[in-house]
């Protein structure tokens, strides 16, 4: 499943949609991206996100199907939030279920390290000064590299 969406996400519900009633699922790993009140600035007071409509979904769809080449991935969910949003407010949930807890863990990471670099977000965060969009981050391309050597 992959979803874009305005509305915020329940990350229990989200789990209970990707355990379902399968019992070849031995490992569940989640993560949660949520708006900080710093970045850029040191004092964020909010962020908008804006995506291409279509890309974005196909995009989230080739970085899960990379992820699967590598792991024997069970099931994989991504829910990314645009508008307007506060800090404390959650971003992004992704999801991945696996048969052992080492392919699940790189999976998700893998799947959250190509989400920040491939996927056609934009990010714009509001200050008391201003806004500004955010510039791509050497740590989060710096990330990709040991997928490389993998």
């Amino acid at each position: 499943m992959i979803a874009i969406q305005r509305e915020p996400f329940d990350i229990g519900a989200l789990y209970q949609r990707l355990v379902g009633e399968g019992h070849e699922t031995g490992a569940v790993v989640s993560f949660v991206g949520r708006v900080r009140d710093f970045n850029e600035s040191p004092e964020v007071t909010a962020l908008t996100l804006e995506h291409y409509p279509g890309m974005t979904e196909r995009a989230l769809g080739d970085i899960v199907q990379q992820a699967r080449d590598r792991w024997q991935i069970n099931d994989a969910i991504i829910v990314h939030r645009i508008g307007y949003m506060t800090p404390g407010d959650d971003i992004v949930a992704v999801l991945v279920s696996t048969a052992h807890r080492h392919a699940a863990f790189e999976a998700c990471a893998f799947i959250m390290d190509f989400l920040k670099t491939s996927a056609p977000f934009w990010k714009k965060e509001h200050t008391h000064g201003g806004a500004y969009w955010v510039r791509e981050r050497e740590s989060d391309l710096a990330s990709l590299k040991r997928w490389e050597q993998q």
